[in-house]
């Protein structure tokens, strides 16, 4: 799909731009064959409430960071290998419209775009960018996944023992094995998942006997921990920035309303749609009346005056809708050229 970007100066160029947004806290993003496939700003949602994320999409790995000055910076940079990631399609529910479900072994979370459409577009490009890369490389897809968190939102008091209220004092923890939120006598034991961490994980007390008969019944030692690859997140193994960015805040918003205060203007690209040439070239493009923006250099429109010499430059302006076939010379006063 993307083979023929390769190599382009266009696909460096944006890799380059996009390393520049990230700053000195990113991640070197530029390796030999890796393409910019698509990027768009969707909403996460986060365990205590949505959020926008601007989102790069590579022929191996997706991106995503923290919007800190629009199209210019981000922080808080997280790598997902596509080779480990799973979706699932949410249907809509109130408010929450176009979502889908990012399922890995490290973290699982879900977005939302802005239309039916935008989702589609997302969905088929990670799918066929998993497809792809799985296929080159001859690995099996990952079959066990992180589990969703709950948004703190949707639970008063803990789900284990159905008794503790959530308050400042009591705060609400996250079981990392089922995504259940929980006191913290409930979730006072910790138990190694490897594929999540180096370090043993606080888990619920259901999830910790159970997570104990099966390696007993197995017969199992305990696991080794797994070093995590380098360049799967910058941003450390903790799971959510939310935890670094909401700590000991005690307000928790609903989701519903969260989404409410989100808008996603800006259309997601994808690179890999376009008849986009390998090298840069000048490409004619559309202008609107009184606003020329191609970047042909024999170009030029004014409302209802056609003067391109672009074989299939088009133009809004004025009476002229159509595309030229062949080059014309256009006079102020008399057009020469026909148009199909």
């Amino acid at each position: 799909m993307v083979d023929r970007l390769v190599n382009s100066e266009a696909n460096a160029r944006r890799i380059a731009t996009v390393e520049n947004c990230f700053g000195a806290n990113g991640q070197p993003l530029a390796i030999p064959g890796r393409v910019l496939v698509g990027e768009g700003v969707v909403t996460k949602m986060c365990r205590k409430k949505p959020k926008t994320r601007q989102f790069y999409l590579f022929n191996d790995i997706l991106v995503y960071g923290n919007i800190v000055m629009d199209k210019k910076k981000f922080n808080k940079q997280h790598i997902i290998p596509l080779e480990e990631v799973k979706l699932e399609n949410l249907e809509d529910d109130g408010i929450l419209k176009n979502g889908w479900l990012i399922r890995t072994p490290t973290k699982s979370f879900a977005v939302y775009a802005a239309t039916a459409t935008e989702k589609t577009e997302w969905m088929v490009h990670i799918n066929k960018c998993v497809e792809e890369l799985l296929k080159k490389t001859g690995k099996k897809p990952s079959l066990e996944h992180a589990a969703v968190w709950i948004p703190d939102a949707e639970a008063s008091i803990c789900m284990h023992c159905r008794k503790t209220q959530f308050t400042v004092i009591n705060r609400r923890h996250h079981c990392r094995k089922c995504g259940a939120v929980v006191c913290n006598p409930c979730s006072s034991k910790k138990f190694l998942l490897p594929a999540q961490s180096s370090k043993p994980l606080r888990v619920c007390l259901s999830c910790y006997d159970t997570l104990t008969k099966a390696r007993a019944n197995r017969g199992d030692l305990p696991v080794k921990p797994v070093e995590k690859p380098v360049n799967q997140d910058s941003s450390g193994e903790d799971d959510s920035e939310d935890e670094v960015e909401e700590a000991g805040k005690a307000d928790v918003e609903d989701p519903v309303k969260g989404m409410d205060n989100l808008s996603i203007d800006e259309k997601p690209t994808f690179y890999g749609d376009s008849a986009e040439p390998a090298t840069d070239t000048n490409h004619p493009t559309a202008c609107d009346a009184g606003n020329y923006t191609s970047s042909c250099d024999s170009s030029a429109c004014d409302v209802g005056n056609y003067t391109s010499t672009c074989n299939s430059s088009s133009c809004d302006a004025g009476n002229y809708s159509s595309v030229c076939d062949t080059s014309s010379s256009v006079d102020t006063t008399t057009t020469t050229t026909s148009y199909e």
